[in-house]
């Protein structure tokens, strides 16, 4: 029985999309060798799948102009998933040739949306992403499909089940491994949450489901716990919480890594992973991009990180224990 309230061991997966899906929004570019150094150290705390980088043309998105070198270059550890963005044929041609481990293509399910970001309707996507999954399949490679504006377009509003529904089944019928549902722009709410987790994995129980959420409107975690009330196990976090959203500027990225490892684990939850090691990787990020990040986690500290006791304190317990000593 699922329950989000009652973690019992049962096994959460995180996937790191902070060094794409953050990084990407960086105006500082990091360097080739800090970023590998970066995944280096994430590959070594236990998480299940790291989102590399982005197969993208280099004019469109200069911070990860370093993709081959970088998928190449990092120190692979057995059991970690590395997956990069593809928007086309021959990013997936770059990526296949750099050993890629997984494919993750993107469209949005809502109309405007989908022009507004990737200049083309949905169809046109959906055509040019089939030739991807294709040629993905005649190189033995997994293929993920991540759909946009699942929970909300800023630009529509809600975006019905059955069309979101209708565009995972047409992908489905590819033959692809995995379906990520996001969040793209923090519209998500837990009610919300659960009820298309629970029918994306009664339609689909033999698709690998993974749930993309930002915290835009600070409920990422309570729909990350709705998810999990409603059967998930996989999850995209941002380490640092890096990330944004074009059309609510000033706002927190996805879901933090550490955050979200934090309160996992604290409920009973397995996720795998060493927070100690997560955090400090975390820690690195002002340095490598010129300014905090926003992960309480990395500000606060852990639950149980306690704090050392005022200078005055003895002063003040003897004058507190002389009180009573003169009531007495």
């Amino acid at each position: 029985m699922n329950n989000a309230w009652q973690g019992a061991g049962r096994r959460i997966r995180i996937q790191e999309v902070g060094t794409r899906d953050g990084l990407q929004m960086e105006a500082q570019f990091v360097p080739t060798a800090d970023k590998i150094a970066l995944i280096d150290a994430l590959s070594q705390t236990g998480l299940a799948k790291i989102e590399v980088t982005s197969f993208t043309s280099p004019k469109a998105i200069p911070a990860l102009r370093d993709a081959e070198i970088v998928m190449r270059e990092i120190a692979r550890v057995p059991g970690v998933v590395y997956t990069a963005l593809v928007p086309n044929v021959r990013g997936a041609e770059r990526a296949i040739e750099s050993r890629t481990d997984e494919l993750n293509l993107v469209m949005s399910t809502s109309e405007t949306h989908n022009l507004a970001n990737l200049r083309m309707t949905r169809e046109q996507s959906f055509a040019g992403l089939t030739e991807v999954v294709r040629a993905a399949q005649a190189a033995g490679v997994p293929v993920n499909v991540s759909l946009s504006c699942v929970f909300g377009c800023p630009m529509e509003g809600d975006v019905a089940e059955r069309e979101v529904f209708g565009w995972a089944q047409r992908f489905v019928d590819l033959g692809v491994q995995g379906l990520t549902l996001c969040d793209t722009t923090g519209m998500a709410f837990p009610t919300q949450v659960a009820a298309l987790t629970r029918a994306a994995r009664e339609r689909w129980p033999g698709t690998e489901l993974t749930l993309h959420f930002h915290n835009t409107r600070g409920m990422g975690l309570a729909n990350v716990l709705a998810a999990i009330d409603a059967g998930a196990d996989r999850f995209d976090t941002s380490i640092g919480g890096l990330g944004g959203c074009p059309y609510a500027p000033g706002a927190t990225g996805n879901v933090c890594s550490e955050e979200i490892v934090h309160a996992l684990q604290l409920m009973g939850f397995d996720t795998g992973v060493d927070l100690g090691r997560l955090i400090a990787a975390s820690k690195r990020l002002p340095a490598l991009i010129g300014h905090e990040v926003p992960s309480q986690i990395v500000k606060a500290g852990q639950r149980l990180d306690l704090h050392p006791v005022p200078d005055d304190f003895d002063a003040v317990r003897e004058r507190a224990l002389a009180r009573d000593n003169a009531l007495t």
